[in-house]
């Protein structure tokens, strides 16, 4: 059986907006990717809310830095695949550093880490698909819209600089804001449809990639 590690922040998670609860899981998009593969793979959820690419949060206990969490869990989980990397948002919630292309430069490091780690000497380095996330959108919510409401214009341009670095860094790519739009309950999350039609969308493009 095929190995997909899904490596993401809330959206990965299962954040439901306006709840603060999380997506059941038949819902949540790695899953909803599972079933739509028939069986053939085993699909890892690796959610952190709030989990950047390379950047620290003082704002949090707990260690939010993608390229923190990754190396263990590349050989807590080997043999691996495919590695999935949705990650974005949180990058440029903060105004100080509140540009897709900063985003781009972390994926970077992740994918970088991805193809160069130490794995056993029996398994190579899986596969990697990254993700630009859907964009953000208005909201009424006072924290939320305090949060990320100056961002919306640089999520917008995810897609764009993912994709550049896709090309370059010779990974796949794929636009989870083509089929999925933000919930504007929080203006950044997902509401159940949209979290599945992600992984329904997916199906076919790991099936290329895996050749399944």
């Amino acid at each position: 059986m095929k190995n997909i590690l899904a490596f993401g922040d809330s959206l990965t998670w299962g954040f439901q907006a306006g709840t603060w609860t999380r997506h059941a899981f038949e819902n949540r998009w790695p899953n909803v990717l599972a079933a739509g593969l028939g069986g053939k793979v085993h699909v890892i959820e690796e959610g952190h809310n709030g989990r950047t690419t390379i950047y620290d949060d003082g704002t949090c206990l707990d260690n939010r830095k993608g390229s923190d969490a990754l190396p263990m869990l590349l050989a807590t989980h080997q043999p691996l695949d495919l590695v999935i990397i949705m990650l974005g948002t949180n990058d440029i919630k903060f105004a100080a550093r509140c540009r897709a292309f900063d985003a781009r430069l972390g994926m970077g490091r992740l994918i970088e880490i991805v193809k160069t780690f130490g794995y056993l000497p029996s398994y190579k380095a899986p596969q990697v698909l990254i993700m630009s996330p859907p964009p953000l959108v208005p909201t009424t919510d006072e924290f939320f819209n305090n949060l990320w409401n100056h961002a919306i214009p640089e999520s917008k341009l995810f897609a764009h600089h993912y994709g550049i670095l896709a090309r370059e860094t010779e990974v796949a790519f794929f636009d989870a804001g083509s089929v999925a739009k933000a919930d504007p309950t929080d203006g950044g999350h997902l509401d159940a449809a949209n979290t599945r039609a992600i992984g329904q969308a997916l199906a076919p493009v790991v099936r290329e990639i895996l050749e399944i």
